[in-house]
């Protein structure tokens, strides 16, 4: 009788560890696909970088120089196109 239960109870530990197992390596084939989706999707949208600039502007905040913005976006398209 005890080598009955500690059966069953090796059966429900290996079917629940198996079952969290193959949650979490759903989650993370899930997590990986969004992302990949979602850095093809900021990819095509070069200018955020210049059209957020110039909301600051806008606002009346501090603005950054002009040279510092080509840097930045210099160094943006050099980066994307790595990829």
């Amino acid at each position: 009788m005890d080598s009955t239960l500690i059966s069953q109870g090796l059966d429900l530990m290996l079917y629940g560890m198996g079952t969290v197992f193959a949650f979490l390596t759903l989650l993370v084939g899930i997590t990986t696909l969004m992302s990949v989706v979602v850095n093809k999707l900021v990819i095509d949208q070069p200018e955020t970088t210049v059209a957020t600039s110039q909301v600051a502007q806008e606002k009346g905040q501090h603005s950054i120089e002009p040279r510092i913005i080509k840097v930045i976006q210099a160094a943006l398209d050099q980066h994307r196109s790595k990829s």
